[in-house]
């Protein structure tokens, strides 16, 4: 046995063994950086996944249920760290405890609200939309976020759809809403509530007033008290482009996944976040505010988003990391450039809708900031997330993301606007690199919530019977398409990707293609009906870079290089500002309804003119022969 071990423990013996591991380690190491180059990215996300998934279940037994118990839980840890900066004041993370208390306890003792009341929140960007959020949060109510851009009648239609008890208005929001809303509310038996000392109303209570008389310790805490975190935590609606908003449902389980978003970005409690956004937004109240309530961070809070104060504002506040959505990053790339453009600390920036050029031209001019794109909705059950900061892509599914999630992009039939399926009627999967409709299997573990007060909009979202009996998928209504190495890219929303030539046309990827022009600073592509013609035919309404002129020439070569003739705009409207959304996308509806008549609109318009090689002004003349079937397109 002696002259055994000594064999196999011989000193060449052992240098054999240890080079024949190292020899397999690195062979393992180049397959996988071979054949799965994201190999470690993606273990790595997977399991920072698993593990806050356990962490939230860990907290659960602990009594953390919700985002309010979460906050609590915090302010014990760091009471005396700064929790909110706006307008320059500092609001500690116990300053907005205590003012919250006092919240709480003015409608407790002034009001008739009970636990599992709805109370709708019409409130500007501020502090005191965290204290009124978190005060109705302490006394168990669900909160609904309106949107303050949308007028009287769909303001009242929100608060009728969530079964509202009570609202609450903003002073600031009191001037741009109509006296009829008021009255409205008043008839439908909702008390209203204004967030200043006096009001011009009859039977419209106040808060501000109240606030000194109140003490600022804690109601009881089993009025807060979740059951478990499939309850209702709040209401956000959606942007209502296809109608009046729709009330998503949003569970304490969903919130507190929200709040995760940043911890997976690399952020830490050492973070100051810049928050833009508005707050009735979820990406605002969820992913900024608990997010920084997750990391026990610092939150920057702006009344309204500033393209030119932006980078003041990082750099006054040692901002580290901040939120983005839509356009909100190429509005920051439209300012002039400054010497001190890099000269700041933000590491971080996390959103969505960021366009793959404006993406690079960011990069190169402010700096090496990390940018985590993701996809998701409102009331979506799944979303993704770009954790390898790939340009251009809205996520990825990694070699253990069916562990994580389940989801199919369908073939879809943009002409019918449906979904093609085989002869025993269930769906098609779209080939890599071609693009489908996203869908996303309902289940336990990645339930559909639905929409408050609207049954039949839920169900609508849902797709049954796709694979097989039984199942059921969420439609989120996008476009998306995924290539070889598994990353996702959005293409288009269903609806707004048209039809032209029996060739579909990607508004999002003609729209990227004209901003490659010097002279235009924002495009946005859209489908217009022309008589007796099938289909939508492109139309692009740009802006114009400051100083410089339209140059049709210019831009008919360039999109005859880049495009297929189905797919370049035949108009053109030059517009001074481009109409958004509050959340910085792109507004269409109104666009595509007024078409290319000259007659409404007052706007200079273009038409694609191939004999001309050119845009040239689009007179009544034109117009006429178009419309009459003269010019053939």
């Amino acid at each position: 046995s002696l002259a055994y071990l000594t064999y196999y423990f011989h000193p060449s013996m052992a240098c054999t063994w240890l080079s024949t591991v190292t020899g397999g380690i690195l062979a393992l190491f180049v397959s996988l950086k071979i054949f799965f180059p994201y190999f470690w990215e993606d273990l790595v996300f997977f399991l920072k996944r698993k593990r806050l998934k356990s962490m939230i279940k860990k907290r659960a037994k602990n009594g953390i249920l919700s985002i309010i118990d979460l906050f609590i839980h915090r302010v014990g840890k760091i009471p005396h760290k700064p929790f909110l900066v706006y307008e320059g004041n500092v609001h500690t993370y116990e300053d907005v405890d205590r003012r919250s208390n006092r919240v709480a306890q003015v409608f407790l003792q002034y009001g008739t609200l009970k636990k599992g009341d709805t109370v709708a929140l019409l409130m500007c960007n501020g502090p005191d939309f965290i204290h009124v959020w978190f005060g109705l949060a302490k006394l168990g109510c669900v909160v609904a976020f309106l949107n303050f851009n949308v007028r009287s009648r769909s303001l009242l239609h929100c608060c009728n759809t969530c079964a509202a008890k009570a609202v609450v208005i903003g002073e600031d929001c009191l001037g741009s809403i109509e006296t009829e809303f008021i009255f409205h509310l008043l008839e439908n038996n909702i008390t209203v509530w204004l967030m200043s000392t006096s009001s011009p109303f009859h039977r419209v209570g106040t808060i501000l007033d109240k606030l000194d008389k109140v003490p600022d310790h804690p109601v009881s805490s089993h009025l807060r008290a979740a059951n478990n975190g499939k309850c209702t935590a709040m209401y956000i609606f959606t942007s209502g482009s296809t109608g009046f908003p729709k009330a998503a449902i949003i569970t304490h389980l969903r919130a507190l996944s929200a709040c995760l978003a940043f911890i997976q970005c690399g952020a830490t409690s050492q973070d100051i976040m810049y928050l833009t956004l508005p707050l009735y937004h979820i990406s605002a109240s969820l992913l900024g505010i608990g997010g920084c309530i997750e990391l026990g961070a610092t939150c920057v809070l702006k009344k309204k988003f500033s393209a030119s104060q932006f980078w003041n504002d990082c750099r006054k506040y040692n901002v580290t990391m901040f939120l983005y959505i839509g356009e909100l990053c190429r509005y920051l790339c439209n300012q002039p450039r400054k010497e001190g453009d890099r000269v700041h600390k933000v590491r971080i920036a996390l959103g969505n809708g960021i366009r793959p050029s404006v993406w690079k031209e960011f990069l190169m001019r402010f700096g090496p900031i990390k940018i985590f794109e993701f996809y998701g909705s409102t009331e979506g059950n799944v979303g993704f997330f770009n954790y390898t900061n790939k340009i251009g892509a809205v996520g990825r599914a990694g070699i253990f993301s069916k562990f994580l999630h389940s989801f199919e992009l369908l073939k879809y039939d943009i002409s019918k606007e449906e979904l093609m399926k085989d002869k025993h009627g269930r769906c098609k999967k779209a080939r890599i690199g071609e693009p489908g409709l996203l869908v996303t299997q309902v289940t336990q573990e990645a339930p559909f919530s639905g929409y408050i007060g609207n049954n039949e909009a839920s169900e609508k979202k849902l797709l049954r019977n796709v694979f097989v009996k039984g199942d059921v998928y969420f439609n989120t209504g996008d476009l998306l398409v995924m290539d070889d190495n598994g990353f996702l890219y959005f293409t288009d929303r269903v609806g707004d990707t048209f039809r032209w030539k029996g060739e579909n046309v990607a508004t999002v990827e003609v729209a990227e293609i004209i901003t490659m022009m010097d002279f235009i600073q924002e495009a946005n592509v859209y489908g217009v009906n022309v008589k007796n013609c099938e289909g939508r035919i492109g139309m692009a309404a740009v802006v114009l870079k400051p100083h410089q002129a339209f140059d049709g020439e210019r831009l008919y070569k360039h999109l005859v290089d880049f495009l297929p003739s189905y797919a370049r705009p035949r108009f053109v409207r030059i517009m001074d500002a481009m109409q958004i959304t509050p959340t910085f996308k792109h507004q269409k509806m109104h666009l595509v309804d007024e078409g290319f008549n000259p007659e409404i609109i007052s706007e200079p318009l273009y038409f694609l003119h191939e004999p001309s090689c050119s845009y040239v002004p689009l007179t009544r003349e034109i117009y006429k022969n178009v419309a009459s079937g003269e010019i053939c397109l």
